[in-house]
């Protein structure tokens, strides 16, 4: 085998991946049956996160006859039902919320600098995948990955932008502090 110049091995060839437009993460996969007169039917029904790490996340489901055809019809459906999130400068929610979707209830609230994500199972997926740095969460009601993960999608749906009040007051203070010429 030939060792290239950055010292990885391979026969050569193919170009560098370019980097998805979305990162994704699988929340579910389940095959599910159809029984019919010859028996039974298989397909695969995938829920998938996809977010940039940037404010934008959303959810996608999806069935297909095979796991690659179903992962990539969710991802489609996820990137319909995108939403944008606009985050403080310390990559948290503005302000806590409290959502109900079906039996699903979602509480987040935003974390102090350094506290990390305190979320579990779907929620920590989606806020990850979001960009969010610190942030505590807690899921009740339903464990349903895919209603826990629709209900914390609406929950940051629901966020009001962060308020710059506090750059305002800063920058009014640096003025009162700097010297008049």
């Amino acid at each position: 085998m030939a060792t290239k110049q950055d010292g990885r091995k391979g026969k050569g060839g193919g170009a560098r991946r370019e980097r998805p437009e979305y990162e994704q993460k699988m929340l579910d996969l389940s095959r599910v049956t159809r029984v019919v007169k010859g028996g039974r039917r298989f397909r695969f029904r995938a829920t998938l996160v996809i977010g940039n790490r940037k404010g934008k996340v959303g959810v996608g489901v999806a069935k297909g006859s095979d796991v690659s055809d179903s992962i990539q019809k969710a991802y489609n459906d996820a990137k319909k039902n995108l939403v944008t999130v606009e985050l403080d400068e310390a990559m948290t929610i503005p302000h806590a919320v409290l959502t109900k979707l079906g039996s699903a209830k979602v509480l987040l609230k935003p974390g102090f600098k350094g506290q990390g994500v305190i979320a579990g199972g779907a929620v920590r997926a989606v806020v990850d995948l979001l960009g969010v740095k610190d942030i505590v969460s807690k899921s009740l009601g339903a464990s349903n990955p895919l209603n826990v993960a629709r209900a914390t999608i609406k929950a940051l749906g629901t966020l009001k932008a962060p308020k710059a009040k506090k750059v305002v007051a800063q920058i009014a203070t640096e003025a009162e502090v700097e010297p008049a010429k």
